[in-house]
């Protein structure tokens, strides 16, 4: 079947538009917007390092007007919304329920241990559990700190309690510290929600909908990503979705894509050109990084995970997308005591630094105060692409007239 031929910038344009960063509120606003982004991008990733806000609130900051955890906290505990595991840790809507099924059976199945088992920990967890209602790791902890080789040492009941999770026997009605609160599942799932496991099919017409609704297109690599053994039974479905006429083919760079038939729909609308948006290393968007580099010319690497003699950008650089390119990325940190914004390396990759800084300094307003801070102080400042040392110069002046 012939692929219709698409340009780098319509790709680009539809990958953004479909994640709803073409513009500002794209999904809503509220607890509306909030469930509205996530069935449209169906997860949003958790992560744990807290230099700046975490990941899921940053991602979703990105989406939604008037953006809480509050909200979130209440979409949770009103059961819209629920936690387990996509490519990685993540909030989903309670909606798709049934298509985490098919991970939680092979987990439980004894396909892949996600700790391995201790038969008798996980009948006693369950049974205080049961008991005694939700509870925290901490709450099995061994009285006096001291170390113990017994089934009431802190480490072994973790690993039960996120063996069980993963397993689906247990799932997590809020956080409390950022830990986990577990309850059973059958006190979680609200009325109505379908828990038939789905069929091979449908769970791999699941998952190429879901992908291409939130990323606009994707090879079956794409689509595939971090799902060991599915990658030909993914291209075979995308095969058949697509001489039913539920997918249409494009090639861009030569390389072919699967898109939904509304693909040509998206790319009416309009990127924002003077927009910034300040994104998590873990946004949706960035999680496939080979798929940036190829599409956006983005070379991008989280550098938390390299010795910091060797990082370039800085321990937590976050992309800064603006309009319908990349162009730099911000290493930050927010120092909660003094509400402090540290912008170690602000560095720019476009010759355009006084119009991009121009663009980035309400962003920047908007992400203090995201991040609960009060001032903001800029350490260092590169631009190797600008026309002159003074532009940047000019640009550091700008910010710093910002934080004064």
């Amino acid at each position: 079947m012939l692929a219709d031929n698409i340009s780098v910038k319509d790709a680009r344009k539809l990958v953004l538009v479909s994640q709803g960063l073409h513009k500002t509120n794209a999904f809503g606003s509220g607890a509306q917007g909030i469930l509205k982004t996530l069935q449209q991008l169906s997860y949003i990733q958790i992560d744990t390092i807290s230099v700046v806000e975490r990941a899921h609130h940053h991602s979703w900051w990105n989406r939604v007007n008037n953006y809480s955890a509050d909200l979130l906290a209440k979409l949770i505990e009103e059961k819209h919304v629920f936690e387990y595991w996509s490519h990685a840790a993540a909030y989903l809507p309670m909606a798709d329920y049934r298509y985490s099924l098919h991970r939680k059976q092979a987990i439980a199945g004894g396909e892949t241990h996600w700790h391995g088992k201790d038969d008798k920990l996980t009948q006693q967890i369950l049974q205080r559990i049961r008991t005694e209602g939700p509870l925290q790791a901490k709450d099995f902890e061994r009285e006096g700190g001291a170390k113990a080789t017994g089934w009431w040492d802190w480490k072994p009941a973790k690993k039960a309690l996120e063996q069980l999770f993963m397993e689906g026997e247990l799932m997590a009605v809020k956080r409390q510290g950022f830990q986990k609160v577990y309850d059973l599942t059958e006190n979680v799932i609200p009325a109505g929600i379908d828990t038939t496991t789905p069929t091979e099919e449908e769970f791999y017409r699941y998952l190429i909908q879901r992908c291409l609704q939130a990323n606009g297109l994707a090879t079956a690599s794409e689509i595939a990503y971090l799902r060991k053994g599915i990658k030909s039974k993914i291209q075979t479905q995308c095969l058949t979705m697509l001489e039913n006429g539920e997918l249409r083919l494009l090639t861009c760079q030569d390389l072919q894509y699967y898109a939904l038939p509304q693909a040509q729909e998206l790319l009416n609308k309009k990127i924002k050109r003077s927009q910034v948006k300040i994104l998590s290393p873990f946004d949706n968007l960035l999680i496939q990084r080979k798929r940036m580099q190829r599409l956006f010319g983005f070379d991008y690497q989280i550098e938390c995970y390299v010795p910091e003699a060797k990082r370039q950008y800085g321990y937590f650089s976050l992309p800064l997308l603006w309009g319908g390119e990349f162009a730099g990325r911000m290493d930050a940190k927010i120092e909660r005591k003094t509400g402090l914004l540290l912008i170690q390396h602000l560095h720019i990759e476009t010759p355009k630094v006084a119009a991009f800084i121009e663009d980035l300094l309400p962003t920047l307003r908007e992400f203090l105060l995201f991040n609960q801070g009060r001032n903001i102080l800029l350490k260092r400042l590169s631009a190797p692409y600008a026309s002159s040392d003074q532009s940047v110069k000019a640009g550091r002046q700008v910010i710093e007239n910002l934080i004064i």
